[in-house]
């Protein structure tokens, strides 16, 4: 391919995450957060009385906890100010619950979406797919033959007024409590769309599901929640995508995802984000997974301006497996701390870890995980490896893995590794004709292979085309 055909490529790409639509919506709530807003949320969804009461027991946890400011190296938050996000912004669509027929969206929001590649992804590769446009889903779809078998795949808001018994059950109460972090209670007060989906037992989902993730509008906040249960040797893949185009003031992103893997379950849930660098991207992710459960995350988190991610698995159950694979991509301003907990409350379970990270441009990339192994859990096994690259000496890399051994009869190993690209390296690809930037590519492309493997082939390209694009500053 020549230069030209490159450019022509880098530049269609990053229009596709770079663009910004004019807001147009239908109830925009005040800044901040007062009982007075959450009220108002709540009043404009029709909710029950049950959520808007642990809506408010969560906005009283908020208020009462600090921000944390006292982890080594953790991103600076003093720049974020809560009071100043809008946190939730009806956008202007003719069905409050979203549609199913994609014609039917306005033609903005449905322009926003095709540039994003969603309605061709749902055509290639997925069984159902939902797109959240600020703080509401706005299209949602799921395969008849998914439904026939039982499968629920819908828009959060819609879930607690059609499924009540199972998302009372399940929302926010012993996966993540409002009662966990600052951020988890701001998410449980001011939550809004995301997705439902519930496997019944034995029921196989063979193509992925996803969900796509959009702000738009300036200085707004995006609290959606995604809720799984998956039923006695069930299996799903869940997709998540999410961008925002890059504006002055910060936009904060603080979703809330819990996954409750039963007996013999098998749940994969694969994120792929692109915030813009002015983003503040502070989530809670969270699997409890029973006896011979597995859980599987896959992660690749690419822009904001500052990252704090860690999703967590507690293996409750006797047998139950873990795996972890995250890559994090920091330029210049971004400070992208990642990472994974595991807890092993079980005998025979186990867990892997394996981290990806790479620096440019002075950007500082962290991995920052926990390893638990409670006293019984014996015959558990953990492996833990981290590896880190580079680009200059400006840039910072650190991994902090934290483990609580309490079990003599496990199995611990954990490995690390920092380093630059080598001269030697770029040299010899150089040999084999590829000028200093392909070769730079290639080394990066090799890797993160592991992760890129993991992923249907449509996301794997995105994958790696977002960090071609960042490592040539395309984005920012």
């Amino acid at each position: 391919m020549s230069s030209e055909q490159d450019h022509l490529k880098e530049t269609d790409t990053e229009a596709r995450f770079e663009f910004k639509k004019e807001e147009r919506s239908a109830v925009r709530s005040e800044k901040g957060l007062t009982e007075e807003v959450i009220r108002m949320i709540s009043e404009d969804k029709d909710e029950p009385e049950w959520m808007l009461e642990r809506r408010l027991r969560a906005l009283k946890q908020y208020h009462a906890m600090p921000l944390p400011t006292d982890w080594p190296g953790q991103p600076d938050l003093t720049e974020l100010d809560i009071e100043e996000i809008v946190p939730y912004i009806r956008p202007d669509v003719d069905k409050r619950e979203g549609v199913d027929d994609w014609d039917e969206l306005p033609d903005d929001i449905k322009d926003t979406f095709e540039q994003l590649g969603i309605p061709e992804a749902e055509r290639n590769a997925l069984s159902g797919v939902g797109a959240q446009y600020e703080s509401e889903v706005v299209y949602q779809n799921m395969q008849e033959q998914w439904e026939e078998k039982g499968v629920v795949f819908m828009n959060m808001d819609r879930a607690v007024k059609e499924h009540p018994e199972i998302v009372k059950e399940h929302f926010m109460t012993t996966c993540v409590p409002p009662s966990d972090n600052k951020f988890a209670a701001l998410h449980g007060a001011v939550w809004s769309g995301g997705s439902f989906v519930y496997v019944p037992e034995d029921v196989t989902v063979e193509m992925p599901v996803q969900a796509y993730f959009r702000m738009n509008s300036e200085g707004m906040g995006q609290f959606e929640h995604t809720l799984i249960v998956a039923e006695p040797g069930s299996e799903v893949h869940y997709i998540e995508g999410c961008s925002a185009p890059k504006y002055g003031k910060h936009n904060l992103h603080s979703g809330g995802v819990e996954v409750f893997v039963k007996e013999g379950a098998h749940v994969q849930y694969s994120t792929v984000q692109n915030w813009s660098k002015n983003t503040y991207n502070l989530n809670t992710k969270r699997a409890l997974v029973d006896a011979d459960g597995t859980m599987e995350w896959i992660s690749g988190s690419m822009g904001s301006k500052a990252t704090m991610l860690y999703p967590c698995s507690i293996l409750k159950g006797r047998g139950a497996t873990d795996t972890h694979i995250t890559i994090a991509f920091a330029g210049e301003g971004q400070n992208i701390d990642t990472g994974a907990k595991v807890y092993h409350n079980a005998p025979n379970t186990k867990s892997t870890i394996e981290s990806k990270s790479i620096s440019k441009d002075g950007g500082r990339t962290n991995y920052r995980g926990l390893v638990h192994i409670a006293d019984g859990a014996e015959g558990s096994s953990t492996a833990v490896e981290c590896d880190a690259l580079m680009f200059d000496n400006e840039s910072t890399s650190d991994t902090m893995p934290y483990m609580e051994i309490e079990e003599s009869k496990v199995d611990v190993a954990h490995e690390a590794t920092v380093g630059k690209i080598g001269d030697e390296d770029i040299f010899y690809l150089q040999s084999r004709g590829l000028d200093d930037d392909d070769a730079k590519k290639m080394i990066v492309a090799g890797f993160i292979e592991p992760i890129t493997e993991e992923l249907p082939i449509e996301y794997a390209v995105e994958l790696n085309r977002l960090i071609e694009l960042e490592m040539e500053g395309s984005l920012g």
